[in-house]
């Protein structure tokens, strides 16, 4: 487990963190961040993914605005911080850095070239994203936000995607799920699974919503769905 510089296409580098499985070799899955960096749950994120026998790689998307930022979601202050730095963020140079860390992911030594991008909140956003924009073998989608506004660009997936989403999302309202599921519907490639009575972020261990039996359920799909399509 350790920290690594990347170099992004348009120039500069950034950090990320890298884990990696006892055996040393596996599949790839680039982690795409929440809003408040990568922090100690994308870091325990990873490791677990690592513990699964996958290498994991999960970049500093902020840096842009800040480098290195780790924050929780356990004040109003760090709060305020994380909606800042989401409202600043450019999407599209977000997409290129993550294309930036997928080719770096892919020449790790041990990864076996094969890799999937697995995302959370805004990094669920980017999942979605880079299935339409990259070559990621496969990605995952958990309860990622304005993907109302970018349900334009599914014809552009070829690869599997799929997607978890919270029935009372407090950040992707009903009318907006309502088109996304009618906009994805069909797609050959998506698999959707929305969850009943949770709110955003129902598998941030710890966290406000947490729900242990979405949360369970959520991470036992996307495993198999990893393990089908990366192993």
């Amino acid at each position: 487990m350790a920290d690594v510089t990347i170099a992004a296409a348009d120039g500069g580098s950034f950090s990320a963190y890298l884990a990696k499985p006892a055996s040393g070799t596996g599949p790839g899955i680039l982690v795409a961040q929440e809003i408040f960096g990568v922090n100690h749950v994308m870091r325990e994120l990873c490791d677990g993914l690592a513990a699964q026998g996958y290498v994991a790689l999960c970049p500093d998307l902020f840096w842009r605005q800040e480098p290195g930022i780790q924050i929780t979601d356990r004040t109003e202050a760090e709060w305020a911080r994380a909606f800042q730095l989401f409202q600043g963020f450019d999407v599209d140079l977000g997409v290129d850095d993550l294309i930036a860390a997928y080719d770096y992911l892919r020449g790790v030594d041990g990864c076996s070239g094969k890799v999937a991008c697995v995302g959370y909140c805004l990094g669920g956003k980017l999942a979605f994203l880079m299935a339409t924009r990259s070559g990621v073998d496969a990605a995952v989608s958990y309860y990622g936000v304005g993907l109302d506004e970018l349900v334009d660009e599914a014809g552009q997936i070829a690869n599997p995607l799929l997607m978890h989403m919270a029935e009372l999302d407090g950040f992707v309202p009903p009318e907006a799920q309502v088109k996304i599921k009618a906009a994805l519907a069909g797609h050959p490639k998506i698999t959707l699974h929305s969850y009943a009575g949770v709110d955003h972020a129902f598998a941030r261990i710890g966290g406000e919503h947490y729900n242990p039996a979405a949360a369970e359920l959520a991470n036992q799909r996307s495993a198999a769905f990893l393990a089908e399509n990366l192993k």
